[in-house]
């Protein structure tokens, strides 16, 4: 005798009726339940409704079926079912990143530069594509996360934002958003980074850990008013979590391009590393698939061994700061180590528990390349493709110099995320290559 669990109801199938009309042997199931000794609670009652077959015959009404599917227009409608219902910030968020932000942005194939580095190999090398975040509004991919958490600070009713900002991207974007949605916003920046930057914006002594230490403060005393709205994928949940979602979309639409591009996924996937908003946003979409390599560059600054860097996974320790725990750098006090690079972006001496996690489960992998090298990607890029990047973004783009050898073929397809354009670096640029040539 076997028997088959229908939601909690045992049916005995040597009590269904073999014979009869198909109303009557429907009806004879619930004649079948059984209890026993085991159950301790009242068995239900399993109530069968009876549907009559079609008037037309079968494989008629499949031929109609099929040709309604595949008359299924865009929306996913299957004549009166499906289509897309969705939450109305949702939509919002959507129609605003495409029409405000301009997304999705080009995955872009930087053919001189794919040149330059077979040529610098013997001929073999990867074609090497960009995916152009330097395109958004305001110029980064920090637009994507700030516009979607300003929008939730309206949904939920606050009328100030607090935020704070390294280089001034995300400062630029979170100010942006706020004036589109009418919202109030303060800006956090370090003395050091207004000297640097100064193009983009309440004034603090130190660096990035500093304004983010101010604004975490500025917040918590006016809790029923603000929103701290944070453009780092670092700090206690679900902060990090926030961030890497709204930036998701670089790797989503990444993963589109390259079907579209090549029917295929990427080998190499590379982004630089300051606290972790860009690369997560490039790599989250392709944790799973573990045949991509998942590479971040951090900033060695002087040198992995001048002590002035911002290398965190490569040269740091765990610890807790700013609310989680994460690689640090930090002395053997336990006391946090002022971190350097050239682009303000990456200092920061800690790193999002998202990207610690890569590092020490295996799946990504960090390497990094100083301030030196990303001035002279910086000059690269800008003679061979004509684009300029931030010089957080640079840094990635230095790595190939290391990467191509290593790669099997030249048939690899490398997609470098330049993350932020660089004219707010310029200015460095200038200084450093130029006048003290």
């Amino acid at each position: 005798m076997t028997t088959c669990k229908l939601q909690g109801t045992i049916v005995n199938n040597q009590f269904i009726q073999k014979k009869g009309t198909l109303k009557e042997r429907a009806s004879a199931v619930v004649q079948a339940v059984v209890t026993r000794d085991k159950f301790k609670v009242k068995v239900p009652t399993l109530t069968t409704t009876y549907t009559p077959l079609p008037i037309l015959p079968l494989i008629e009404k499949a031929k109609e079926i099929i040709v309604e599917t595949e008359n299924t227009n865009s929306a996913g409608k299957f004549g009166r079912f499906g289509g897309k219902f969705i939450p109305e910030t949702l939509a919002e968020l959507a129609t605003t990143l495409r029409d405000y932000v301009g997304r999705e942005t080009p995955l872009y194939h930087a053919q001189r530069l794919s040149e330059y580095y077979k040529n610098k190999n013997g001929g073999i090398g990867p074609d090497i594509y960009i995916k152009r975040e330097d395109l958004n509004h305001t110029g980064s991919h920090k637009m994507n996360n700030a516009l979607a958490q300003a929008m939730i600070a309206k949904r939920i009713g606050l009328k100030s934002v607090v935020t704070a900002t390294g280089s001034g991207q995300h400062g630029l974007a979170t100010a942006s958003a706020c004036a589109k949605l009418g919202l109030q916003c303060t800006v956090f920046m370090a003395a050091k980074d207004m000297e640097r930057q100064s193009s983009n914006v309440e004034v603090v002594d130190g660096c990035f850990k500093d304004a983010s230490s101010e604004a975490f403060r500025c917040w918590v005393g006016d809790l029923e008013n603000s929103y701290h709205l944070t453009g780092s994928a670092v700090g206690p949940h679900p902060c990090p979590t926030m961030v890497r979602e709204f930036q998701s979309v670089i790797g989503k639409e990444t993963r589109k391009q390259a079907l579209e591009k090549w029917n295929g996924k990427p080998d190499v996937i590379v982004a630089c590393v300051g606290t972790g908003s860009n690369a997560l946003g490039m790599f989250h979409e392709f944790i799973y698939d573990t045949d991509v390599r998942l590479v971040g560059v951090e900033a060695a600054g002087l040198g992995l061994e001048s002590g002035r860097l911002s290398s965190t996974l490569v040269k740091g320790d765990v610890g807790v700061y700013h609310g989680a725990i994460s690689y640090l750098l930090q002395d053997d006090d336990g006391q946090i180590i002022n971190p350097h690079s050239i682009a303000a972006g990456m200092e920061y001496p800690g790193v999002s528990p998202e990207l610690s996690f890569l590092k020490e489960s295996g799946r990504a992998e960090f390497c990094v390349a100083t301030d030196e090298e990303a001035l002279d990607a910086y000059e690269r890029l800008c003679k061979l493709e004509g684009i300029y990047p931030s010089l957080e973004a640079a840094h990635s783009f230095a790595i190939l110099d290391k990467l191509v050898p290593t790669l099997p073929n030249d048939k690899s397809k490398v997609v470098v995320n330049c993350s932020g354009r660089g004219d707010k670096d310029a200015p460095i640029v200038f200084d450093r290559r130029i006048l003290h040539a």
